[in-house]
C-alpha cells in the first residue's frame, strides 16, 4: 500500500512539474522537453563545483567558455553578472592577454551604480554615408548591431525576438542574406544583406534585379544595404539550405521553389573584380539613397589593395563602409577544414585591411564594422582600439535567445528551437520574452563598453586608441597594441572633425560620474 501512495506521490509530483515546464515560457529548453530537462539546469547549478574537480575549468570550453555564456545570459536576464573572487583567466601565462589601461586623472569618470548607463544608446563616431553624400546618410544609434543570421538559418520566432530586441534596444539589424521576411518587421531598423543567390531581389531565373531590390528596402526600415563578399564561418564556400528546412514562407521569402536543397554561390555574378564591384555599389547606392558596403572575411590581401588603390585614385566612386568577418567562425554551419582553417582570425584580419586604408590616408571616409566574437566587452573594446566604429554581433545575441552551445545549428535539431524549422522545437522560443532579453544583453555590453571607455578618459568607444591597449606575454612583458600590429602613428583613431561630434553628442546625453566632495576644512584640522 505505501509504495503505491508513494508511487502515485512521484506520478502526481512529475505531472505537476511537467505542466509547469509546458505552459511556463521562460525557458524554452524546458516547454520542448519537460522533466527532463531541468537536469541540465541542475547540472549547470553545479557545474562549477562538478568542473573544478574533475572536468574543466570555467575559461576552457569553446567556442565560448562557461564564464563567456555565463556573462550572456545573466546579462540578458538583468541578473547579477559580476564577478567574486578575482579573475579565474590564467593571465600569467597566456600570450596575448589584452589589458585596458585606465587613467587616474581625466574629465570623464565612469558612474558607479550598475544599472547607470542602461539607457544610454550609444551612437557612432561617425555618420554613416555622410562622406560620400549618400541621400539617406545617418549616424547610427548603436555601436553595437545584429549581425546577419538569415530566416532559414534561424527559425521564425528566433528571427522576430532579434529584430524586436533590436529595436528595443536602438540597434540595427542585418537579415542575413535569406531577404526580408515577415519576422523582419517588427519595428526594428534593418541592414539588408545581398548574398551570391540575390535572395528577395532576384529574378526567376535567380539573377540580380535591381527593382525588387528597391520595392523590398521601400517597404521596410531598410537604413543600409550590406554586399556579402564572404563570412568568417565559410570564407569562399557557398550555403546550402537543405529541402526539408524551406517551408513555404522561406520560399516566398527568398523567391525560390520548395522540395529542392538551395544553394547559395560561392561568388557574385553581378561582378567579377573591384572595378565592376564598385559600379554595382554606385549604382544601387544612386538607386536606393542608402549607404551600401561590403561584408568579407579576409584571406589575400591583392583584393583590399586594389580596392583601396581604386577608391584613393577615383573619389566618385566607393563603398561607404567595410564589414571585416573574422575567420574564427560564427552562425554559418561548415566544412570543419572552412570553420578551422580557412580564412585570418579577426584582429589579423581587420588590422591587415584597416592598415591598407590608413597607407592611402582614405580611413575617414569608410565606417570600420568588426565582426567575429565581439559581443564580449574586452573583445569589442579592443576592436573599437584598432579603429572599429561599431561591431555586429551574432552567436551572443543567439545565447541571449536561449541557446545553449548544443552546436547543432546544421542538423536542424537545435534543442532551444534558434537555428531550427522543427514546429515542435520552434514552439519553446517565446518571441516576447527573447526580445527583451536581446534588449537587455544589447544595453549590457554598451554599458560595459561606455564604463570602461569612461575609465580609460574617453566619452566613447570609438575615441579609444592603440595606446590605451597592451597585450600580455604572461606575466614577463606587455606589448602595446599598436606595436603588435605594426600600426604608425595615429591609426586607429578618427578625424578631429567626428571626435568633436561625438563628444559633443555624449557630453549632453552620457551618465556622469563624480569625485568625493571637497575638503571644507584643512586635512590638519
Amino acid at each position: 500500500m505505501k509504495s503505491k501512495v508513494a508511487l502515485a506521490t512521484v506520478l502526481a509530483g512529475t505531472a505537476g512539474l511537467a505542466a509547469r515546464d509546458l505552459l511556463q515560457k521562460q525557458h524554452s529548453l524546458k516547454r520542448n522537453f519537460p522533466v527532463v530537462a531541468n537536469a541540465r539546469y541542475l547540472l549547470e547549478r553545479i557545474g562549477p563545483e562538478l568542473r573544478q574537480y574533475i572536468v574543466t575549468s570555467n575559461d576552457e570550453e569553446r567556442p565560448f567558455s562557461r564564464d563567456q555564456r555565463a556573462w550572456v545570459y545573466a546579462s540578458s536576464k538583468m541578473e547579477n553578472n559580476y564577478v567574486g573572487f578575482g579573475t579565474d583567466n590564467d593571465v600569467e601565462t597566456v600570450e596575448g592577454y589584452p589589458i585596458l589601461k585606465h587613467r587616474t586623472f581625466s574629465d570623464v569618470a565612469a558612474p558607479t551604480a550598475v544599472h547607470s548607463a542602461d539607457s544610454v544608446v550609444l551612437p557612432s563616431a561617425k555618420v554613416l554615408g555622410g562622406p560620400r553624400g549618400r541621400r539617406h546618410a545617418f549616424r547610427p544609434n548603436s555601436v553595437v548591431n545584429i549581425s546577419g543570421m538569415s530566416f532559414g538559418s534561424l527559425s521564425g520566432p528566433a528571427v522576430r525576438a532579434l529584430n524586436e530586441g533590436a529595436r528595443l534596444a536602438g540597434a540595427l539589424h542585418c537579415t542575413g542574406e535569406g531577404s526580408l521576411s515577415p519576422h523582419h518587421r517588427q519595428g526594428g531598423d534593418l541592414i539588408f544583406q545581398i548574398g551570391t543567390a540575390y535572395f528577395g531581389c532576384r529574378d526567376e531565373e535567380g539573377r540580380f534585379d535591381l527593382e525588387r531590390l528597391k520595392e523590398v528596402v521601400a517597404s521596410a526600415p531598410v537604413k543600409a544595404i550590406e554586399v556579402k563578399l564572404s563570412q568568417g564561418a565559410k570564407p569562399g564556400l557557398g550555403g546550402m539550405l537543405p529541402a526539408a528546412k524551406i517551408s513555404d514562407e522561406i520560399a516566398q521569402t527568398r523567391g525560390i521553389a520548395q522540395g529542392h536543397d538551395c544553394a547559395s554561390p560561392s561568388r557574385h555574378t553581378e561582378f567579377d573584380d573591384v572595378d565592376s564591384l564598385l559600379d554595382f555599389v554606385e549604382r544601387v547606392a544612386d538607386e536606393t539613397g542608402l549607404p551600401v558596403g561590403i561584408k568579407s572575411a579576409v584571406g589575400d590581401m591583392g583584393f583590399w589593395q586594389e580596392l583601396v588603390d581604386t577608391m584613393a585614385a577615383d573619389s566618385s566612386r566607393g563603398v561607404d563602409f567595410v564589414v571585416i568577418d573574422g575567420g574564427e567562425g560564427g552562425t554559418g554551419a561548415a566544412p570543419l577544414v572552412f570553420s578551422d582553417a580557412v580564412a585570418l582570425p579577426f584582429r589579423l584580419a581587420f588590422t591587415r585591411v584597416y592598415s591598407v586604408f590608413a597607407r592611402a590616408g582614405i580611413t575617414d571616409r569608410v565606417t570600420f564594422v568588426g565582426s567575429g566574437k565581439l559581443g564580449l566587452p574586452e573583445n569589442a573594446l579592443v576592436a573599437f582600439a584598432l579603429g572599429c566604429d561599431m561591431v555586429h554581433v551574432a552567436r551572443e545575441p543567439m545565447l541571449a535567445l536561449g541557446c545553449i552551445q548544443a552546436q547543432r545549428c546544421h542538423t536542424d535539431h537545435c534543442p532551444t528551437g534558434v537555428a531550427t524549422q522543427n514546429p515542435w522545437l520552434v514552439r519553446g522560443l517565446d518571441p516576447t520574452l527573447k526580445a527583451q532579453r536581446v534588449n537587455n544583453y544589447l544595453r549590457t555590453l554598451r554599458r560595459d563598453l561606455l564604463k570602461v571607455s569612461e575609465a580609460c578618459g574617453v566619452w566613447h568607444p570609438g575615441l579609444l586608441t592603440v595606446d590605451d591597449v597592451e597585450l600580455l606575454l604572461g606575466n614577463r612583458a606587455a606589448t602595446p597594441l599598436g606595436e603588435v600590429y605594426g600600426y604608425e602613428p595615429g591609426w586607429g583613431a578618427i578625424s578631429d572633425e567626428d571626435a568633436a561630434a561625438i563628444i559633443e553628442i555624449m557630453s549632453r546625453t552620457a551618465p556622469r560620474g563624480g569625485s568625493s566632495r571637497e575638503r571644507t576644512t584643512s586635512p590638519r584640522a
